[in-house]
């Protein structure tokens, strides 16, 4: 079969261009996505699925090269073979030799696992690249299901918009600077993993009681979880550490406010703050803070104010004139600065739907980042909402409180992790 290629190199799009230099053991800038299914993977059949999806979705066969000014990235015609999960999850893809792929797919019993490198796509592109795979996996399990009677796949898009570099479409030189009066966040600190092995912890619910607790509040299921977990991130903090605020970041899909059909990065993040020596710390108050915070950042001016800022540098004549290995270290103090206003993050993939002829093979899907901190990610499918923490530290205090505080609201959960001292449970 000939591969069509679209394109010899790219740059790296504004998103991407933070994380090759930002990237470690201790943080791989690695995030995967897993389907469980009710069957066992049947791994020929697997391979077969992703060499089509790889044919919708040519531009993940490229590898990351470092250039004299900027990292890129070059088509190379990679095949990548599926394999049994042996590696820790979001395990390091990107080790700065240039030649291996920026994404693997594995599996283990029911679950097909999808990793990718942040700087290849971000969370909303990569979804669609394990939906598909999916799609195309299942197709070839029940060739009693004819493709021609499914939904038509959502995520058709032509291979030039998949790869299309929305940041730069968007771009708008000029307007005005958005003020940065951000405070230094608290930071969680403890006892870490060795290795750099991260704790998961999921919680395993159903979407229709949460969306249901959620609204007696009257607010969105996100805003409403990161309450909950201000409040939970709060309980472990003394009150000399109060005198900094609690700040998670909210990444937001901007193909919501800008027309794209990209499969690569575009995304904003927001910063939401709460300071709990200068309020109440009750939860009624914190949403009412987070309400008002995303009331004036979730506009599309807000959004592409702050997105030409970002743009903004890489832009001017001066800094892409400067050498890469001048770049790197000026990009890693931004990095270091833009973390320091950080305590945690909580990403809503949303809900996640498939054609109901193939519903009957799943059961669910879930999502974790690697972090040097605590993430949050949330996924739906169906009624299924899986809420994953991940996390640095050994302790699950944070976790524990968060989960416990929705118990309390009588909410059931089924809770499972890779911690020895926080068993398997249904609470």
């Amino acid at each position: 079969m000939v591969r069509s290629k679209i394109f010899q190199w790219s740059r790296l799009d504004n998103a991407a261009k933070i994380f090759p230099p930002t990237s470690s053991a201790e943080d791989s800038k690695v995030f995967r996505f897993a389907c469980e299914l009710v069957d066992p993977v049947q791994p020929e059949p697997l391979q077969q699925a992703l060499d089509e999806t790889l044919e919708q979705f040519s531009f993940y066969r490229c590898a990351l090269k470092k250039g004299f000014f900027w990292y890129y990235l070059e088509n190379r015609d990679l095949r990548v073979q599926v394999e049994p999960e042996s590696d820790p999850p979001c395990a390091p893809l990107y080790r700065g030799d240039g030649g291996d792929p920026l994404f693997r797919v594995s599996y283990y019993r029911n679950r097909i696992n999808l990793e990718v490198y942040h700087a290849l796509a971000d969370g909303t592109g990569a979804m669609r690249f394990l939906q598909f795979l999916v799609r195309r996996y299942l197709l070839l399990l029940h060739p009693e299901i004819q493709a021609e009677e499914l939904p038509p796949d959502p995520f058709a898009a032509s291979r030039s918009q998949q790869f299309d570099d929305s940041f730069a479409r968007y771009y708008t030189p000029g307007g005005k600077l958005l003020p940065s009066n951000a405070k230094a966040a608290y930071h969680l600190r403890g006892a870490k993993l060795p290795d750099y092995r991260l704790s998961i912890v999921e919680g395993l619910f159903s979407a229709k009681d949460a969306l249901e607790l959620a609204h007696k509040y009257d607010v969105s299921l996100t805003v409403f979880l990161t309450a909950i977990l201000m409040r939970a991130i709060h309980s472990r903090m003394s009150l000399r550490e109060q005198r900094r605020p609690v700040t998670v970041s909210v990444p937001v899909n901007l193909r919501n406010y800008f027309p794209s059909d990209t499969a690569r990065n575009f995304f904003g993040v927001i910063n939401l703050s709460y300071d709990f020596s200068a309020r109440s710390g009750e939860l009624e108050d914190i949403i009412e803070q987070l309400r008002a915070g995303l009331e004036q950042e979730l506009t599309a001016e807000r959004l592409a104010q702050r997105m030409n800022q970002l743009a903004r540098l890489e832009h001017m004549m001066l800094l892409r004139l400067i050498p890469l290995f001048l770049k790197v270290p000026v990009l890693r103090l931004f990095n270091f600065l833009a973390e320091r206003q950080v305590t945690a993050s909580l990403s809503n993939l949303g809900r996640i739907a498939m054609p109901s002829a193939l519903a009957e093979y799943l059961r669910r899907f879930d999502v974790f980042f690697s972090t040097r901190r605590m993430q949050v990610c949330l996924s739906s499918f169906e009624d299924h909402l899986v809420v994953t923490f991940t996390s640095p530290f050994a302790s699950p205090d944070v976790q524990r409180s968060f989960f416990c505080q929705l118990t309390q609201m009588g909410l059931p959960i089924t809770l499972t992790t890779n911690l020895a001292e926080f068993e398997t449970e249904e609470r």
